[in-house]
């Protein structure tokens, strides 16, 4: 019965003191140090030799300004015969909270004493310096535990406090020396250098680190250097520059892979620099023996022409294609050149019948799981654009029981969902979006909300939905790329359903289709007159994006498009477009940006 007694009163003691801690912390961390100091004194009291409850301690009466206290607490601690660096640190942080710097200096200096007694302590002694912004310090103390144990190395902290101290030139030598001696890895330095690193190549520290990358290059042959110039031309998005350095990297390497050469292009083709790009693919093609991978930049290249879209421009794309069907024919290897014909012959010659009849004799191939959906994915698209709905459906429907918690399966039922709006089937489509409100892509699920919302929003005001049935006419002729017509009917919604609920959507999707026309300024109207009259709406935050959006890549207006992005910062913060809207705010202010 004791022992049962004991073990119960034990438990118990447990029990306390974990609820303690919990609720230590948790004042402490809420700030409310009235509340947290009863806990740690209790704490302090019960496990004298616990140093996390004696920092909460000696933390709450420093936030309190209990300076004797907090000094009364680390004394004690000292005066036990510890030796801990920690505890004179803080003891010195103490007095400088109440400016008596000379005896804080005092201190610190005996911090430092205690490496020479045990070198182990310089970790532990220049991370509480750096927490307190003592990088002098800092840097001392891993200095001296270096020296007296050469097989440590703090190199990585102190470059990281040389950058903290604006001591720029010694940081980059700093990381770059570890690179070399292979004692930190690339990306690690380079998320580092990020902090310091913006777009403009002007800019005082993207030129110091040119600077010293070239002078290295010049004095050392390791392509190390070149895989860091490479970096900084990009991120200065100074594309035919950084192509240059590739090349020179893949002439080095032995057994080269072109997979760099694709990452760049594929960024400078994202990035806008079509010549470059075009460029870099054209050099993919020359160099390497990989069939799939030369496929994949002459696809690439085709992308850049079909930019432009006269008729000799299409001829000759045609014929491109002709002849890569010609050299690979029809291979589950080249499932890329198959989809990317169909488009091509959909999408810009408007011939879907041979479309529908390539992508189908593809589907005979010995093909896995996923190249089934994606050939039928691809089939689907066409069959819409070919008003063949229920076709398309029972495509979209396989891909989506095939792969059901898959991306590619939320996407097939998304296209359910869109292609049976196009039918103008809105409860059905309705059912499909209602599932993937919740899905793991935010793009699907940004999407499937907007799509439900206009669906719902105009079924309730108007029962026979005849405003919802011309949006979604005119939103099929705008995927058939029947642009203009598209046009023509949201002009007969914005003329005919003024003031409905779909007007607000109906001249986004316009601005959209007037944009691509290149009708600028009709688009900002629309914009506009979204941001005035539906502020409070659900599109409002599209539409300042959007514009912002315009400002900044079309129009070259960074300031508007700062005003714009700030909007979605400061009013918005729900915002699907939150985190781009804050990227491109903060790169317009010239901050560098990770």
């Amino acid at each position: 019965m004791k022992a049962f007694i004991f073990s119960a009163l034990f438990f118990f003691s447990i029990l306390t003191i974990a609820q303690d801690d919990f609720l230590a912390k948790r004042y402490f961390e809420d700030g409310d140090y009235e509340k947290a100091v009863v806990f740690y004194e209790k704490l302090v009291e019960k496990n004298p030799r616990r140093t996390d409850y004696i920092e909460g301690l000696f933390g709450c009466y420093q936030q309190l300004e209990r300076y004797t206290d907090a000094e009364r607490v680390l004394l004690k601690e000292i005066n036990k015969g510890s030796n801990n660096p920690i505890f004179f640190i803080e003891l010195g942080y103490n007095h400088s909270l109440q400016k008596n710097l000379e005896k804080a200096n005092q201190y610190y200096d005996r911090a430092l004493e205690t490496i020479n007694e045990n070198f182990n302590y310089g970790y532990a002694a220049g991370l509480r310096f750096q927490k307190h912004a003592l990088l002098d310090y800092a840097l001392r103390a891993y200095s001296k535990a270096m020296e007296l144990n050469p097989r440590l190395d703090y190199n990585f902290q102190m470059a990281r406090i040389y950058g903290e101290q604006g001591n720029i030139d010694k940081m980059y030598s700093s990381y770059l020396f570890l690179i070399v001696e292979g004692k930190a890895s690339m990306s690690t330095v380079l998320r580092n250098f990020d902090d310091f690193i913006t777009s403009d190549s002007e800019n005082e520290n993207n030129v110091k680190l040119k600077t010293i990358l070239l002078k290295n290059a010049q004095k050392d042959p390791n392509v190390i250097w070149n895989h860091l110039l490479s970096w900084l031309f990009v991120k200065q998005k100074q594309y035919g520059s950084a192509f240059r350095q590739e090349k020179a990297i893949y002439k080095r390497m032995d057994e080269a892979s072109v997979a760099r050469l694709e990452n760049l292009g594929d960024i400078t083709l994202k990035e806008g620099d079509t010549e470059t790009a075009q460029n870099i693919y054209e050099y993919i093609i020359d160099n390497t023996r990989d069939e799939i991978v030369k496929l994949n930049a002459q696809l690439n290249i085709i992308d850049i022409q079909l930019l432009g879209t006269d008729e000799k421009q299409l001829t000759e794309v045609q014929n491109k294609y002709d002849k890569l069907i010609d050299a690979h024919g029809y291979k589950n290897q080249t499932l890329q050149l198959q989809v990317a014909y169909a488009n091509f012959l959909t999408f810009k010659k408007e011939n879907p019948e041979l479309a529908i009849d390539i992508l189908k004799k593809s589907l005979g191939l010995p093909l896995n799981t996923r190249g089934t959906a994606y050939i039928k994915l691809a089939l689907g698209d066409i069959l819409v654009f070919d008003k063949k709905f229920n076709e398309a459906l029972i495509y979209f429907s396989q891909v989506q029981k095939s792969l059901k918690n898959d991306v590619l399966g939320q996407d097939a039922r998304y296209k359910v969902a869109q292609t049976s709006f196009y039918k103008g089937d809105f409860d059905w489509a309705l059912v499909q979006l209602k599932v993937l409100r919740s899905s793991t892509s935010q793009l699907i699920a940004n999407d499937a909300m907007q799509l439900s919302l206009l669906i719902s929003d105009n079924s309730l005001e108007d029962s026979t939905q005849t405003a919802l049935k011309k949006y979604a006419r005119a939103d099929l002729l705008a995927y058939q790329n029947k642009t203009k017509e598209a046009i023509a009917i949201f002009d007969d919604i914005l003329l005919n359903h003024k003031g409905e609920k779909i007007e607000d959507e109906a001249l986004l999707k316009q601005s959209e289709l007037l944009s691509s026309l290149q009708n600028y300024e009709a688009a900002k109207f629309n914009y506009r007159k979204i941001i005035e009259f539906y502020a409070n709406g659900i599109l409002a935050d599209d539409a300042h994006f959007a514009l912002a959006e315009l400002y900044r890549t079309i129009l070259n207006e960074p300031e508007k498009a700062k005003e714009e992005y700030a909007k979605i910062i400061y009013n918005y913060q729900d915002s699907y477009y939150f985190p781009q809207a804050r990227k491109y705010y903060r790169k317009l202010r010239g901050d560098a940006i990770n």
